[in-house]
């Protein structure tokens, strides 16, 4: 049976701009008048700000898809220096110190947010700006893993596709059980209506790759963010008792296959103390390229 379509529900994170100013620089909220000044600043940085970028391409500046807000940090002669979404969750792209500062100051003035992601430099020097007093309830480390080419004759290795509405409720829980692994919070418990909203937008995006065999996911991946440098996967999951069979290992080259003619490189984060996960990545030729910093408030 085909689901029933769930209408998303999304509220404003701020109710009006903020603004801020921070002797040279001034903070303050992006409009859609901004969207081409902003790509341009953030594909300057391709590897550290494929969310935003993604999530720009996908919905604009100014959406309740993107659940926050996007602030650009500029300096008196009217360039950009920063560029930051703030929301449900916090991402942040300044070179400068004093651009971190200066958003962090309008973060803090925003709603309570649920989690910050970025390059590791980035997010530390971010987070001790942000928080005055206090200790995160979760930071975990990510190592960035990319991939630029793939060998051999391009043919294909699995029964991958990409995933229909159909297949939602088999992909529900598996995307759920996932995010919790990672945040120590099951999505499902605190917000199962939107949360399977935004699973299903995902699927009608063609964001989901799956192989599925008689009833049974044995391997999903999902494509949060697609721009012409960088494509950014995440949710990797293969069925516990068809893993060491080789089965993820040529999903995933297949994914890559299909991504790599449209992008400049495929990616991916792995939770740092997982050595095994980075061991399945780098058997499809995926090499480091740093490290990333997750902070759950």
């Amino acid at each position: 049976m085909t689901p029933q379509s769930v209408q998303l529900k999304l509220e404003p994170v701020n109710a009006t701009p903020i603004q801020h100013y921070d002797q040279r620089l001034t903070t303050q909220q992006l409009t859609e008048a901004h969207k081409t000044e902003a790509l341009k600043f953030l594909e300057e940085r391709p590897l550290e700000t494929f969310v935003m970028n993604g999530l720009i391409r996908d919905n604009g500046i100014e959406s309740l898809l993107n659940r926050g807000t996007f602030y650009g940090c500029r300096g008196n002669e009217g360039r950009l220096e920063g560029v930051a979404l703030l929301g449900h969750a916090v991402f942040i792209d300044a070179p400068s110190a004093q651009a971190r500062r200066s958003l962090a100051k309008v973060a803090r003035r925003s709603q309570k947010m649920h989690m910050i992601m970025g390059e590791r430099r980035t997010v530390e020097n971010f987070w001790a700006c942000y928080s005055v007093a206090g200790s995160p309830r979760l930071a975990t480390l990510q190592v960035l893993l990319a991939l630029n080419a793939l060998h051999g004759d391009g043919a294909r290795l699995s029964n991958l596709r990409r995933a229909r509405v159909s297949d939602l409720d088999l992909l529900v829980p598996v995307h759920a059980s996932l995010a919790c692994l990672e945040s120590g919070v099951n999505p499902l418990s605190i917000d199962p209506v939107g949360f399977r909203a935004r699973c299903r937008r995902r699927i009608e995006q063609g964001r989901i790759w799956v192989w599925i065999e008689h009833a049974r996911l044995i391997f999903k991946a999902d494509i949060i963010s697609e721009t012409p440098h960088v494509s950014y996967i995440e949710g990797v999951y293969v069925d516990p008792e068809m893993r060491r069979q080789g089965h993820g290992v040529r999903c995933l080259a297949d994914l890559c296959r299909a991504l790599l003619p449209q992008t400049g490189s495929v990616c991916v984060l792995v939770n740092e103390a997982h050595r095994d996960a980075q061991r399945f990545f780098e058997k499809v030729g995926f090499v480091r390229r740093g490290l990333h910093q997750t902070i759950f408030l």
